[in-house]
């Protein structure tokens, strides 16, 4: 049990860089397997091939949980931690029966620890650098929200009489407020009154605020950590 433990949870052996190598060669594989799988010329030829390897598949990461939990100094601790999530999420979707194969993408996140990014000193400058500025962000959150109301009130009022099926209540306009504070701009609604290209302009002019605020305080406080 000891030996297995090693190469399971110990990456900095040659055996157990081999076991993380190939779990994580599996899980692209997985991702290639299900992207082919929704090519209706691949999946009508090899469906039942790209089937079986997605099963397959599956039962490794089932086979791995398993380990993972038996192996584990301290089980509950693994479960309940966020590589234990993320292990359990990849493989539960399938278990139910649910088709939510691309979900299995998350164990990509395996990848930081096999890669040791999480104890790099830049991972912890950006970790107290977003620590630093949570009382900001909260603000903005909040600002942001109360704004994307507002947004969705002004076109309403500007443009529900004209355009009834697009913009005919507030909680329908908040599609239109979401992608025009964040400058995404689909094009599929937009206003045709005066009064309401008006005010699309001002909340653009907000959306470029918003867009550039979050990146500006992450900025400052990353300087202010590093020159500490």
């Amino acid at each position: 049990m000891n030996a297995l433990r090693r190469i399971v949870w110990q990456n900095d052996t040659p055996a157990g860089r081999v076991f993380d190598s190939a779990v994580m060669a599996i899980i692209l594989a997985g991702l290639v397997l299900d992207s082919v799988a929704t090519v209706d010329d691949i999946a009508a030829r090899l469906g039942t091939v790209l089937g079986t390897a997605s099963t397959a598949i599956t039962g490794i990461f089932v086979t791995e949980y398993i380990l993972r939990v038996a192996t584990a100094p301290k089980r509950w601790k693994y479960i309940t931690s966020f590589y234990g999530v993320v292990d359990l999420a990849a493989i539960l979707p399938t278990l139910l029966g649910l088709d939510l194969r691309s979900i299995r993408a998350v164990r990509l996140f395996r990848l930081l620890r096999v890669l040791k990014v999480t104890r790099s000193r830049a991972v912890q400058r950006l970790g107290h650098a977003l620590l630093s500025v949570k009382e900001e962000a909260a603000i903005f959150v909040l600002t942001t929200g109360l704004l994307l109301y507002f947004a969705a009130t002004g076109i309403y009022f500007f443009e529900h009489e004209a355009q009834p099926d697009v913009f005919g209540s507030i909680p329908g306009s908040l599609w239109w407020a979401v992608a025009t504070l964040t400058t995404v701009g689909y094009g599929d609604t937009y206003p045709i009154t005066a009064g309401g290209r008006i005010f699309t302009t001002l909340v653009l002019l907000c959306g470029m605020a918003i867009v550039a605020a979050p990146a500006g305080l992450v900025a400052a406080a990353l300087t202010k950590t590093k020159e500490t």
